[in-house]
């Protein structure tokens, strides 16, 4: 069969097995791989949501989704052009995700009646039973030859068979023409406390792509070349990542030291334990007995002079409501990053959603607004966290920045920002005052109050839940409440003569406008390039700033006919706008499966209302 090298603009490749095959590994280091070689990607990991589901089970099954191109790459792809499955559980559950024209690469090895059945199929035929018999599939003893490939290295069974994922890495770095010495470089890093696994595993890999190289079954083989980027210094990065480093560049642009205060939470904990590595930048953590403790515990950081932050996930939310209550009251600057996920209560905590919106927004009691901030992709968390520093400290209040479990875990190429290319932040810090000190005197533009730090001599004062007057004086009297609550939402609202006008992708005018917010614009970016090449007249007004809205965005959606607003949840944004914005009327498109939206589904939505 003769050898063909193809040129394609992008693939999707799909890695799956039991949590542990080490499915997420191989996935991260093909797409390190490339990005490192030049392409665009965007990954997506998916969790299973049980902590030790039963092997060999559907519900235990790990998948890694990672979609490279040669030109623009905004999704993690809908249906993968490759789907790796190390056991019938892992194809069970992830064949629905293989294209029509999909190459399935299986372990045969893990193909026995057992495991078959355990995995809940009807018949001992999974590929017929499953209808998937026109994918070209490609059977390989992956564990059997993992096993030979190491039979020399001195390891043990148990260690020799975890290895079969770089096996199956491998492979698909053949199909693909990826390089292997940037995972070469990886395992000497990993390996360089336990140098004797460096190279075994590095066999294991080359073993694979020769394996791959040697077998008449991958006729093809395909070649995604690098993108063609703006020049500078790129990396792969995570959502919470990003997260993590934007929050440090506030610390750094505002002179604040950065406190954080948090309790570990799917799929939060990665920002913490990110934040914990940078001691060397003045960064202090704290991983507190619960979530109220790490709420409070960053409150009274921010009242001791520190820029505060605490993280956590939708329940983490709940417990911590009271307590932002009281960071709002004490106009205490904080930022709160919660990286939703499915609920309600624990829900499916690994899988992701847009249902805390409704809850960042109001669940509080009192009078209670706060600001909220989206993100958008897992590099724009990094200007999403940046901004939600900067308005909390200049503003002297707290913010919610919103990412989701699809951000937080996803990763993307990122062009590293010089800082020079990042405002200044301007704390209102005071070190004195004449006369007597008011600490809830405010600015005339922002309505911001001074922020006076324990210690300086004049600026005593008290701080904590109880209303007080300008003065900082506890008091009940009606009137100087209603006033205090005024101008606490006063300040909220301000922000908008603070943040960018709302912009539009698309024509000015159209038949159709498509709204979202927070992270489903790559998919809802990638629909409206999809129905413009249908010759279909559509505009995307996607939100980064939640509350306040964009002071444009009652202009923009003057000038569209039929707005449709997409969202990850039942349509809570939908509700806030017609409750914000009732002079226009607002159709849904809403998706609550814990999974992203596919671009389809959105193409669908709208050609459905035109």
């Amino acid at each position: 069969m003769q050898h063909k090298v193809i040129d394609t603009q992008d693939v999707v490749i799909r890695f799956c097995g039991d949590s542990g095959d080490g499915m997420q590994l191989t996935g991260t280091l093909f797409a390190d791989a490339s990005a490192l070689y030049g392409n665009e990607i965007s990954t997506f990991p998916d969790y299973p949501a049980e902590i030790r589901a039963p092997h060999g089970t559907v519900s235990g099954v790990s998948g890694f989704q990672v979609h490279i191109g040669s030109g623009e790459v905004n999704t993690p792809g809908d249906f993968c052009d490759v789907l790796v499955a190390m056991n019938p559980a892992a194809l069970r559950a992830n064949a629905k995700w293989a294209k029509p024209t999909a190459t399935i690469i299986i372990d045969t090895d893990t193909f026995d009646e057992a495991l078959i059945q355990r995995a809940g199929y009807a018949t001992l035929d999974p590929v017929t039973e499953l209808r998937i018999e026109d994918r070209n599939i490609i059977y390989s003893p992956i564990t059997t030859l993992t096993k030979e490939s190491l039979k020399d290295s001195g390891m043990d069974q148990k260690a020799i068979v975890r290895c079969k994922n770089m096996f199956t890495l491998g492979m698909c770095f053949y199909m693909f023409n990826r390089p292997l010495e940037y995972t070469y470089a990886y395992l000497e890093k990993k390996f360089k406390k336990k140098p004797a696994l460096i190279e075994p595993n590095k066999k294991v890999l080359f073993d694979g792509f020769n394996y791959a190289a040697n077998i008449q079954a991958i006729a093809n083989t395909y070649t995604v070349k690098p993108a063609k980027q703006e020049k500078g210094v790129y990396r792969n990065i995570s959502g919470n990542q990003a997260t993590a480093w934007g929050l440090i560049a506030a610390s750094e642009k505002s002179g604040r030291p950065l406190f954080c205060g948090s309790y570990p939470i799917t799929p939060a904990t990665a920002i913490l334990e990110e934040l914990a590595i940078h001691k060397n930048l003045g960064v202090k953590t704290l991983q507190a007995e619960d979530e109220i403790a790490g709420i409070c515990t960053a409150i009274g950081a921010a009242y001791a002079g520190n820029f505060a932050v605490t993280t956590t996930s939708g329940p983490g939310l709940s417990l911590k409501s009271e307590a932002l209550g009281l960071a709002m009251i004490t106009e205490l600057p904080l930022v709160l990053v919660d990286v939703q996920r499915s609920g309600p209560s624990t829900g499916i905590p690994t899988k992701t959603e847009q249902t805390d919106l409704v809850q960042a927004l109001y669940g509080r009691n009192g009078e209670c607004p706060i600001a909220v901030i989206a993100a958008h992709s897992p590099s724009h968390c990094f200007d999403a966290a940046f901004y939600a520093g900067k308005y909390a400290m200049e503003h002297m209040m707290p913010v919610i920045l919103l990412t989701e479990g699809f951000l937080g875990n996803g990763s993307e190429p990122w062009k590293i920002p010089s800082m020079k290319d990042y405002p200044a932040i301007n704390p209102p810090v005071i070190d004195q005052c004449e006369g007597a000190f008011k600490p809830f005197e405010r600015d005339p533009e922002s309505y911001a109050r001074k922020w006076a730090f324990p210690g300086k001599a004049g600026l005593e004062h008290r701080v904590g839940g109880l209303e007080k007057n300008t003065a900082g004086v506890i008091s009940s009297d009606p009137e100087n409440h209603a006033k205090m609550v005024a101008e606490r939402a006063e300040k909220v609202a301000r922000l908008a003569n603070y943040i960018p006008e709302q912009k539009v992708i698309g024509p000015e005018e159209a038949e159709v406008l498509i709204v979202g917010w927070g992270g489903t614009f790559g998919h809802l970016y990638t629909a409206l390039h999809e129905l413009q090449a249908e010759g279909k007249s559509v505009a995307l007004c996607h939100f980064d700033f939640i509350n306040p809205l964009p002071k444009n965005t009652a202009e923009i959606f003057a000038r569209y006919k039929k707005i449709i607003v997409c969202e990850l949840n039942s349509g809570q944004f939908a509700d806030y706008l017609r409750a914000r914005l009732p002079q226009y009327s607002y159709l849904q498109y809403n998706k609550v499966q814990g999974q992203p939206f596919i671009v389809k589904e959105i193409v669908d939505a709208v050609n459905g209302i035109l």
